[in-house]
């Protein structure tokens, strides 16, 4: 069965320049990754539909709140991992030093019996999008493509 994640891909233009927000992705495995290691703020849903979920996961994995009124489809894309990933946009100028993500439990060092919390997102960073284009997932690189087309229209 095929999982479905959404999310939102916040932009805003400074200085004539397209600037997308990615978050870093936190835990151990990403602790000193940089290229790869960047995602639009997302997250698995079931139930609900996608614009709720896509706006649910920005909160939880940002802290900040986006109304859905002001999302804007952007698309959607099937990953390599069997996820169909739907992505919405916006304009919007977040002061980023002041995002906090939600955290997660897990065992590590893996095998220790130590649990430890760890954020979901290590950080959020305005990137200009060729940069984002290099640091993000490789799947992920659609959607901002998908973004730069509508500006250059």
């Amino acid at each position: 069965m095929m999982k479905h994640s959404a999310g939102v891909l916040v932009y805003k233009i400074e200085n004539n320049q397209l600037k997308v927000l990615l978050c870093h992705m936190g835990g151990p495995y990403w602790q000193n990754v940089d290229i790869g290691a960047w995602s639009i703020p997302k997250g698995e849903f079931q139930k609900e539909k996608a614009i709720t979920a896509a706006t649910g996961e920005f909160q939880e994995e940002t802290g900040f709140n986006i109304d859905q009124k002001d999302l804007k489809f952007l698309g959607s894309k099937k990953q390599s991992n069997n996820k169909l990933v739907t992505i919405f946009s916006t304009n919007h100028d977040f002061d980023v030093s002041k995002a906090k993500s939600n955290t997660f439990i897990k065992e590590w060092p893996k095998g220790s019996g130590n649990m430890r919390e760890f954020p979901e997102m290590d950080k959020a960073e305005w990137l200009d999008i060729e940069e984002a284009k290099k640091k993000i997932l490789k799947g992920q690189v659609f959607f901002l493509e998908r973004l730069e087309r509508e500006f250059n229209h």
